[in-house]
């Protein structure tokens, strides 16, 4: 299982993916929103597996966390499990180049989480949405059960617990316009240490829910900023 996933692991472009951190980080972001403030940065480990589970709230959110989590923070690399549709085109052809994969979030293929599930067990960082769609307003969603199951197969085959770090973002428009603002929260990484392994399917369930506690307190953490 594992050989067939080493030959079809996505790449990081050497030329590519550097130019784009630097573009989109120091041209794009910086000029469209009016401010860009992070919180929990040094939650961010610089070693070993860890699965980053952001909100997804906007098309903007692919730009955002590697700007705030990749190379300059971390020191690291990310790689992304990204929807069929967004892998199309110019834009697939760039998110391909710098450490995307395709996947169907309705119903991931085994094919994705092997892919998953290699990386992981090379002390990579990748990027999954646990909620799996867009979703415009400031509710955390169910979350799809495919991070936690993804995260438990893999801590079976890694020497090394999986992190998981909870991550908030929040725009101040559902549809962010020029000159708008956003803040990322980050929280304390949840750790496959800390669960039964050996029996998957409960371990999921418990792991999606407490992810989903994870973000809701980040969720309310937030709302807490803005009333003070």
């Amino acid at each position: 299982m594992l050989d067939s996933a080493k030959s079809s692991l996505p790449r990081i472009s050497p030329l590519l993916t550097p130019l784009m951190y630097r573009l989109v980080g120091d041209i794009v972001l910086q000029r469209y929103f009016r401010s860009l403030e992070v919180q929990g940065q040094d939650q961010v480990p610089k070693s070993g597996p860890v699965i980053l589970a952001p909100t997804h709230r906007s098309r903007w959110d692919a730009l955002i966390i590697p700007y705030v989590t990749g190379r300059r923070v971390s020191g690291r690399d990310l790689y992304y499990m990204v929807s069929h549709d967004e892998m199309l085109g110019l834009q697939g052809w760039v998110i391909g180049q710098c450490g995307g994969f395709p996947v169907n979030t309705q119903a991931p293929s085994v094919s994705a989480l092997r892919t998953g599930v290699e990386l992981l067990r090379q002390g990579q960082a990748l990027v999954v949405f646990p909620e799996g769609n867009i979703f415009r307003d400031r509710q955390i969603h169910p979350l799809k059960p495919g991070l936690a199951r993804l995260a438990l197969q893999a801590a079976q085959r890694c020497e090394e617990a999986i992190q998981i770090v909870p991550i908030l973002l929040d725009y101040a428009q559902p549809y962010p316009q020029w000159g708008s603002e956003v803040k990322v929260l980050i929280g304390a990484p949840l750790s496959t240490r800390n669960y039964d392994v050996t029996r998957p399917k409960s371990v999921a369930q418990q792991l999606t829910n407490d992810l989903f506690r994870a973000l809701q307190q980040l969720q309310e953490g937030r709302s807490l900023l803005c009333l003070a």
